[in-house]
């Protein structure tokens, strides 16, 4: 482990961050789904990645170092938030991810019944179909999960099975 210890090196935090801030963005888009809860969100994962910051390990990847304390607190987050309280249902004015296609009525069907897929899953499995739809590596996965790439690939396959049961 190769934690940084030098005040250069702790400078490159803000640019890291702007860099891979749509992590930020995606993570928090899938475990909050009202703006104001995004935000906060947000704010929570980027000051929980500050004070996680020292300790960073240089020989790792920034944006899997990221995910997984971004996923830590948005699981931690929803967990805290819908103790006794049942999660708001997804829908469309609630929700305001942009839409690549628009004018494609059906991709935006598709869309929205993926959001709800999502939605109905619990945390962890949320966090693999970000990760899974971010198109990253069963490797990566298991590092930023803590799981083995085989509980990886199991969970992924379950996940696909049941999508296409629902959908």
């Amino acid at each position: 482990m190769n934690p940084l210890t030098d005040t250069d090196a702790l400078q490159d935090f803000p640019a890291l961050l702007q860099q891979h801030r749509g992590i930020l963005a995606k993570v928090a888009g899938t475990y909050a789904w009202h703006p104001d809860d995004r935000d906060d969100l947000m704010q929570e994962i980027a000051a929980q990645l500050w004070r996680a910051w020292p300790g960073y390990d240089t020989g790792r990847p920034f944006s899997t170092w990221m995910y997984r304390i971004a996923l830590n607190v948005a699981i931690s987050y929803v967990r805290g938030r819908t103790r006794g309280v049942q999660p708001e249902s997804w829908h469309e004015d609630h929700h305001d991810l942009a839409d690549p296609n628009p004018h494609d009525h059906e991709s935006h069907q598709q869309v929205d019944q993926l959001y709800r897929f999502i939605q109905t899953q619990p945390p962890l499995d949320r966090a693999l179909l970000l990760l899974y739809l971010e198109d990253r590596s069963y490797r990566e996965m298991a590092d930023v999960l803590g799981l083995s790439e085989t509980n990886v690939a199991t969970k992924i396959s379950r996940l696909k099975q049941r999508l296409r049961q629902e959908l």
